[in-house]
């Protein structure tokens, strides 16, 4: 609820059905993805199929076809007519920083003036200047300022998340964010994949002594989150485990003590890498057999070979250099040729990529990563959802998957990243419910 002048206002979504079985029919293109993640220069096998339709069925999807034939083999089924526009599955965003308090808009100026930011984290600003909002944040306060960024993340076809924490950098603080995102887990349509990122910077307290800190991750904040996950949510996957490894956060040793340790106690990992400098990050995600690598800027061709022989999916977050006005991406050719899995992210944070839509995401792929528009949706689902190794349940539309799709409001796939700044999301179906894009304002008083 906000204020808007002078009214109390709730914004939501419109249902606009029931869960029950659903035939969807006469999508122009029907985008399935089938065939699990595509490494290298197979990236963009959309499965087209033209005139397409989808059964659905107590949340999940019973058969994939045509619309003819699903209509005969189906003919007393309740139907949803796809106006010939494009049905796609829901977006999945693997790299997202959804929960802090307070914003950065003075650092921004201060970017755009030409302040590099690895220097305004030394100056107790970026991460840090979060941290400090979000240590002094109730519950509820982070609650509430995460929801419409969710919902903005929704409306514009993300229907996985995986949400960091990080911005508390102390064991009471991390709790709290993992509490609050495990919160908005249960009552959001969106299904958020959690990250304990503990080890996002070096803590102030410890500004003199990192090692300590590393430390203080490795040996009491990793077996206090396993035993805390335990009680608070067991039958939830054990959360993955995430390093900043990077120049004035985490070396790279240190990012090995820190996995390896939470690798011994279960917990899947991922690791930031190579966003500023190349400190072999990659190579070792490859190495722990990490779920993914992430940012990926300056990967040099050692690392780049590493994950084209490894499980480990490359992620590339397009909008932070944009984000930062910085002219390097990503190598998507390279890491193509040499065989990787790549996906594309938000990055969703409050420094240097304030943005909730996958559809930018694939926009500005397609532009400085040279991604065609078939590669960076397939980038976006399929790829994303090995990414937090969700591929099994999410990303595709084949039998037997989550029916979580998209119905576009555009009738070729090509004007997904040929456009942007623009929302092409119609209707969002998760779990085999329906839901309209358009916001409803209902006057509470």
């Amino acid at each position: 609820m906000f204020i808007h002048a002078g009214i109390s206002v709730v914004k939501l979504f419109i249902s606009t059905s029931r869960l029950e079985p659903m035939l969807i029919h006469s999508a122009s293109q029907l985008l399935t993805l089938a065939g699990g993640p595509q490494r290298g220069k197979a990236l963009g096998s959309l499965g087209v199929i033209p005139n397409g339709a989808v059964v659905i069925r107590d949340e999940k999807i019973v058969a994939v076809g045509t619309t003819e034939e699903l209509r005969n083999a189906y003919p007393d089924e309740p139907t949803l007519d796809a106006g010939h526009c494009v049905l796609m599955p829901g977006f999945v965003d693997p790299h997202t920083h959804i929960i802090w308090a307070g914003d950065r808009a003075n650092e921004f100026e201060k970017k755009m003036a030409g302040t590099p930011y690895l220097d305004i984290l030394a100056a107790g600003g970026g991460i840090l200047s979060t941290v400090r909002a979000t240590r002094t944040a109730s519950i509820e306060t982070l609650m509430a300022e995460t929801r419409p960024r969710l919902l903005r993340m929704f409306r514009n076809g993300t229907t996985t998340a995986e949400t960091k924490t990080g911005y508390g950098l102390q064991t009471a603080t991390e709790l709290r964010l993992l509490k609050a995102l495990l919160a908005l887990n249960d009552e959001s349509p969106m299904d958020l994949v959690i990250t304990f990122l503990g080890a996002h910077a070096i803590a102030p307290e410890y500004k003199d002594n990192p090692q300590g800190y590393t430390d203080e991750v490795a040996n009491t904040m990793l077996p206090m989150l396993k035993g805390w996950w335990e009680t608070h949510a067991p039958r939830l996957p054990l959360p993955f485990v995430d390093v900043f490894c990077e120049t004035k956060a985490f070396t790279l040793e240190q990012s090995r003590q820190i996995l390896t340790q939470a690798g011994s106690l279960g917990f899947p990992l991922k690791i930031h890498a190579d966003e500023f400098d190349n400190l072999g990050g990659a190579s070792l995600a490859a190495e722990l057999k990490a779920a993914s690598a992430d940012h990926l800027v300056v990967t040099s061709d050692a690392d780049i070979e590493a994950l084209g022989k490894s499980d480990t999916v490359a992620v590339a977050l397009p909008c932070t250099p944009f984000g930062l006005a910085e002219s390097h991406y990503t190598p998507a050719k390279k890491l193509l040729e040499a065989d990787a899995m790549l996906a594309i992210a938000t990055d969703c944070n409050p420094g240097t990529s304030w943005n909730e839509s996958m559809q930018f995401a694939i926009a500005l792929a397609c532009r400085y990563m040279k991604l065609t528009p078939a590669q960076a949706i397939a980038a976006a689902t399929i790829n994303s959802a090995h990414a937090i190794r969700r591929a099994a349940t999410v990303g595709s539309i084949e039998v037997g998957k989550q029916a979580d799709m998209l119905i576009l409001s555009v009738n070729d796939y090509r004007q997904v990243g040929y456009r942007y700044g623009t929302n092409l999301v119609k209707q969002v179906i998760k779990r085999g419910q329906v839901y309209s894009v358009d916001v409803g304002y209902y006057r509470t008083a």
